[in-house]
């Protein structure tokens, strides 16, 4: 699995996740907390669903909370990756018409996430480009700064998937 390296010019989010809509959460593992160091990001009882696109242990959630895993680079994703992408914001966009509250994490909160968040938005009917603009006011001005997810969500996740898989 190639993974993007770590950009050092990115910062850390200043909190462990944001609402994005109503019952949607998006976050990751680390944050820069009030003292200005890192701190970890450790995930309870606070949300029914937790969606973890990279696992690190001690991080949670806690026992009884609902988890799906699936793990995927901050970099190019093949067929398979991108079809667990779209049935976690399917899950996601279930759990949240069940009033349920979900939280889509990765390792800062930023691009992995974002790409989740973002199309479980567009199923819910926003454009790409509006789904970007409130993610990135709602968590930070760097979420999907990964300019191909950025592609992948202005193409479609259905029509990138199939793009993949041809060329695979």
């Amino acid at each position: 699995m190639r993974t993007r390296r770590k950009r050092p010019d990115v910062p850390a989010p200043g909190s462990p996740w944001n609402e994005i809509v109503p019952g949607l959460w998006m976050g990751g593992h680390e944050f820069r907390g009030l003292t200005g160091r890192l701190e970890f990001a450790v995930v309870g009882q606070e949300f029914d669903l937790v969606q973890t696109l990279l696992r690190l242990p001690g991080h949670g959630p806690g026992p009884g909370v609902e988890h799906h895993v699936w793990p995927i680079p901050d970099g190019p994703l093949d067929g398979t990756q991108l079809a667990g992408v779209i049935r976690l914001a399917e899950a996601a966009c279930e759990a949240l018409d069940g009033g349920r509250t979900v939280l889509v994490r990765c390792y800062h909160g930023y691009n992995r996430s974002g790409l989740v968040v973002a199309h479980a938005l567009m199923r819910r009917g926003s454009t790409a480009e509006a789904a970007i603009r409130l993610i990135r006011s709602r968590r930070s001005r760097w979420a999907l700064h990964n300019e191909l997810f950025v592609d992948y969500l202005r193409a479609g996740l259905t029509t990138a998937r199939l793009l993949e898989e041809l060329a695979e």
